[in-house]
C-alpha cells in the first residue's frame, strides 16, 4: 500500500530533473501520475516507465495549460513545478528575460491552478504543491527575476491556501535549495558567473553540497498525502539549510 493509492496527479516540468523525481516518487506511492512537459518524447519516457500519462504543454501559454487539465480528468493533486530560470546581473536584464522568466515561473501556475482549483472545489478535496525556491525567501545576487519569481509563489500559495481551506484543500511551496539537475548545468553554462554561483549555493548550505531530486520528491509524497492533512499555506525547506547561516 502506498501513500497515494488512487490518487490521480499531474505534474507540470514533470520530465526533468525535480520534476522526473516527483513524478516517480509520486507512482511509486500509488498515484496515477499525469506528466506535463513541453518536450513530449522525454514525457513519454517518464509516463511509460512509470504507468502513467504523457501531455506535451507550455504552460506560458493560458490555453494550452487550461486544456492539459481539462483533458486530465480528475485531479487530487497538482505539481506546479514547471519553471525557467536565466540568469544574470539585473543591469543586464531585459524586459524580454523579465517576461519570459515571469511567463512560465508565475503566469503558467496562474494558469495551470486556476483551471484545476474549480473541480477540486467541487471535489472538497486537493493537494496543491509548489515548487518554489530559497531564493524566494533570502534573494540572489546575479538571479533577481528569478528570485522575483519564487518570492511571488510564497505568496501566491499562501493566497490560495487562505480562500481554500474552506474545500478541503491544501496549498504548500517547497522551497527548494540547490539541486544537482539539468538546471544546474544551465547555470554552470553561463562561465565564470555561473561557476561562482553553484559554489556559492553549496557554501551556504550546512551540508555543504547539491541535493538530489530525490530528497525533493520525497517531501512532495507526504505533502501530497493524508500524513500532511493539517499542513496548509505552508512554504517547506528542503535545501540543506540553505541560507540560515554557517554550520
Amino acid at each position: 500500500m502506498g501513500m497515494l493509492d488512487g490518487r490521480r496527479a499531474l505534474v507540470t516540468g514533470g520530465a526533468r530533473g525535480i520534476g522526473a523525481g516527483i513524478s516517480r516518487r509520486l507512482a511509486a506511492e500509488g498515484a496515477h501520475v499525469i506528466v506535463a512537459n513541453r518536450t513530449l518524447d522525454v514525457a513519454e519516457e517518464i509516463a511509460a516507465e512509470i504507468g502513467g500519462e504523457a501531455v506535451q504543454v507550455d504552460i506560458g501559454d493560458l490555453e494550452q495549460a487550461d486544456r492539459v487539465v481539462r483533458e486530465a480528468g480528475r485531479l487530487d493533486v497538482l505539481v506546479n513545478n514547471a519553471g525557467f530560470d536565466d540568469p544574470g546581473w539585473f543591469t543586464d536584464t531585459t524586459p524580454e528575460r523579465w517576461q519570459r522568466v515571469v511567463g512560465v515561473n508565475l503566469l503558467g501556475m496562474f494558469a495551470v491552478t486556476k483551471a484545476a482549483l474549480p473541480a477540486m472545489q467541487e471535489a472538497r478535496y486537493g493537494r496543491i504543491i509548489n515548487i518554489g525556491s530559497e531564493a524566494g525567501r533570502i534573494g540572489s545576487s546575479g538571479n533577481a527575476v528569478y528570485a522575483a519569481t519564487k518570492g511571488g509563489i510564497i505568496a501566491f500559495t499562501k493566497s490560495i491556501a487562505r480562500e481554500n481551506a474552506r474545500f478541503g484543500i491544501t496549498a504548500n511551496t517547497l522551497a527548494v535549495g540547490p539541486i544537482e539537475t539539468p538546471l544546474m548545468d544551465q547555470v554552470r553554462a553561463k562561465g565564470e558567473l555561473g561557476l561562482k554561483m553553484v559554489a556559492a549555493m553549496e557554501a551556504g548550505t550546512l551540508l555543504k553540497r547539491l541535493g538530489t531530486a530525490e530528497e525533493v520528491a520525497a517531501l512532495a509524497a507526504f505533502v501530497a498525502s493524508e500524513q500532511a492533512s493539517f499542513v496548509t499555506g505552508e512554504n517547506i525547506g528542503v535545501s540543506g539549510g540553505m541560507g540560515i547561516g554557517s554550520a
